[in-house]
């Protein structure tokens, strides 16, 4: 096996893939390395062209059909595929690489003696311009990320890495064989919400794995039209929401209509706020509604495992 694969999975962007798989292919690193792609189920014609790809000069590409829906299976076999690499690089099939990007992760994986890198992600709105209202916090719920311009070690859960842009040292993996994206915050298809990759961030995080943030490492993000809408995001935090309540609350003793009271009022506060808000016309409603329905989720969440 190479030293290294540099995975994406994909559903149905077929119409992405020559242009990412050129921009990978255009990457340069200090190890022996190859692409992989892996094929959740998708409908289109994503196969007939990772085949047409494959037949191109440049890095190996490697192509595998994960049956499971969702991007969680997709991620897990990625790693399954790539267990006997040393190192392991993500990147997405609705992204570009910057020139550098996979030198970057390779000096952090193989040089520092990083067991995770991720790195700077920036929208790109090249086909669907930003809204006005559309902050760069909000905008963080896109996927960007930036932690300034300077490299560090990352220390708490202040500083995140999102698996869009990440790689790893394969022998955390061989070492914790059960260390696995979570197929409880899985998505499917064109469905909305996640958060395996917050669940893995914070997986290593407590097993106190060197993690590192190298802004060199950067990619562009391509977002689609629908998800510039605010009902993208309230329906994000919603099922955000939904998850935390089901499966990452601890277990309360005292509970009214299988909801702990305290989250029932938790959540009309919320609510209020950002009604007030926004009849106020007041800037920073969408945030408070978000805050609002992502405790409505806890709740009616929590209401579900009881």
């Amino acid at each position: 096996m190479p030293a290294l694969t540099v995975a994406f999975c994909t559903f149905n962007r077929a119409i992405r893939l020559h242009a990412l798989v050129a921009a990978l292919r255009a990457q340069r690193c200090d190890a022996d390395w190859e692409l992989l792609a892996v094929n959740n189920a998708s409908t289109d014609n994503t196969l007939e062209i990772l085949a047409g790809l494959q037949a191109q000069p440049g890095p190996r590409l490697r192509v595998v059909t994960e049956s499971t829906p969702g991007i969680v299976p997709a991620r897990n076999r990625a790693l399954t595929e790539s267990a006997e690499s040393d190192y392991l690089v993500f990147i997405d099939d609705d992204e570009l690489p910057k020139p550098g990007w996979l030198a970057a992760a390779c000096d952090a994986l193989l040089n520092e003696g990083a067991d995770c890198v991720g790195g700077r992600i920036e929208i790109d709105y090249a086909n669907a311009p930003r809204p006005r209202w559309l902050d760069d916090e909000i905008a963080g719920f896109l996927g960007r990320l930036d932690h300034g311009p300077q490299a560090f070690w990352i220390a708490d859960e202040r500083t995140p890495l999102w698996s869009g842009n990440i790689g790893y040292a394969m022998r955390v993996f061989r070492e914790t064989p059960e260390l696995r994206f979570d197929t409880r915050y899985n998505r499917a298809g064109d469905g909305v919400g996640g958060g395996e990759d917050a669940m893995m961030f914070r997986a290593l995080l407590a097993r106190g794995a060197r993690m590192r943030y190298r802004p060199d490492m950067a990619i562009l993000h391509g977002v689609e039209n629908w998800k510039l809408r605010r009902a993208y995001f309230l329906r994000l935090h919603y099922l955000a929401g939904v998850r935390a309540g089901r499966h990452a609350l601890p277990d309360y003793p005292h509970t009214f209509l299988g909801v702990p009271p305290f989250l029932l009022s938790q959540a009309a506060r919320q609510l209020g706020r950002a009604a007030a808000l926004q009849l106020a016309g007041r800037p920073g409603a969408l945030r408070q509604a978000m805050n609002a329905v992502h405790a409505l989720g806890c709740a009616l969440g929590y209401r579900q495992r009881a």
